[in-house]
């Protein structure tokens, strides 16, 4: 069974909003919280402060690539469409 085009677009949408939340939510937290979520994860791994401000921001280029590929640009696309 096929989606209809408006829901489909619909969906597209409010996964486009409520991943960019996602994403501005985590920056935010690592802004605000770094030194604590440090502490957190260095229980579970043995990373170097460099090694972890790695790890976030390119887990965060990754999210918002994913963001951009998998949710806004197949929403630009029917919205042209439609």
């Amino acid at each position: 069974m096929a989606m209809a085009p408006e829901l489909l677009l619909a969906v597209l949408g409010w996964c486009s909003v409520i991943n960019l939340g996602l994403l501005m939510w985590w920056f935010f937290a690592f802004v605000t919280m770094r030194d604590f979520i440090f502490r957190m994860h260095m229980r579970w791994f043995n990373l170097t402060p460099n090694q972890f401000d790695l790890v976030h921001y390119s887990g965060m280029a990754i999210f918002k690539f994913l963001i951009l590929f998998l949710n806004l640009i197949p929403y630009i696309a029917l919205r042209i469409v439609l």
